[in-house]
């Protein structure tokens, strides 16, 4: 099987909210990017052609990606830049200082798209009952949408009772959910779920932290389409209807992440997703990867 590649790069593709918003269908992810080094890595994307880039308060490295998308020379109006509201602010009063530090932090105008970054604290995740605390922390989030400073709000790694609970009392419905999916973990019923109801999707860690890049029944299928482990777990997400957050601070890998103009069919999106690869290794400790 060949590599046919499209007229049109990915980087150039974009996803459209229900609120209208378009979003790039893949971005920058810069979890684990320190703030000091952050700056040149979202430099060196934007340089390649991204347009995309996703932070998070959790990461602390807000400062710097905002550096480095004021440093990049392309209009602000042409990135779209996401950032998350932390997993342990469930208040109202503490959520709206959060998002203000947020945009003060960045200090790119406004913020393209906020979600709440889990639905419990990190050290209670999938944990104790939390619901009225993410209706605070969403009703925050809405009232600075009103206010024209964030374009789209949203919500990460959010089941869909967790959804459910924000639609209950929302004036705005969430216009992401950004969740863990890659081959090998693929939770077709909260993707369909979220589908279904208009709510995008985003993946982020789509090559799983790097650990299922020597599985030889992955390394076999992408070599029949010519193209990487990598570049196939890229496109593996984006066939799903999904936005693809790879990180990477190295810009060749930049280069070849966006490398993914090629259709992987039907039957093989069939086997990938019905795989189960979930061992990630040293990062398992972390509760997204722990299976909870």
């Amino acid at each position: 099987m060949t590599n046919e590649r499209n007229d049109t790069m990915i980087l150039d593709e974009t996803y459209t909210l229900a609120n209208g918003v378009q979003i790039p269908k893949l971005g920058l992810g810069t979890w684990f990017i320190d703030d000091d080094k952050v700056g040149r890595a979202v430099g060196d994307a934007i340089g390649i052609g991204y347009r995309n880039i996703d932070t998070a308060q959790a990461y602390g490295n807000e400062r710097g990606v905002g550096e480095g998308v004021r440093g990049s020379g392309v209009p602000r109006e042409q990135l779209f830049v996401s950032t998350k509201l932390a997993a342990e602010i469930k208040e109202h009063d503490a959520a709206v200082a959060a998002i203000d530090g947020s945009l003060a932090t960045l200090d790119i105008d406004y913020i393209d798209l906020m979600l709440i970054h889990s639905p419990q604290p990190w050290n209670d995740f999938r944990g104790g009952g939390y619901d009225e605390g993410n209706r605070q922390a969403w009703r925050a989030l809405e009232e600075v949408h009103a206010a024209g400073r964030i374009r789209a709000i949203g919500v990460s790694n959010f089941q869909q009772r967790d959804i459910e609970n924000i639609l209950e009392v929302a004036t705005v419905a969430p216009q992401v959910n950004q969740i863990l999916v890659h081959i090998g973990n693929t939770p077709t019923e909260l993707i369909d779920y979220c589908q279904d109801a208009g709510v995008l999707v985003e993946a982020y860690s789509p090559i799983a932290h790097g650990e299922i890049l020597h599985r030889p029944e992955l390394r076999a299928v992408a070599e029949r389409y010519g193209v990487s482990v990598p570049q196939l777990c890229i496109r593996y997400t984006l066939q799903l209807g999904a936005v693809s957050l790879p990180k990477t601070a190295n810009p060749e890998h930049q280069r070849a992440n966006a490398d993914v103009d090629f259709v992987i069919s039907d039957d093989d999106m069939g086997t990938l997703r019905n795989l189960d690869l979930r061992d990630y290794g040293r990062s398992s400790a972390f509760p997204v990867y722990s299976g909870r």
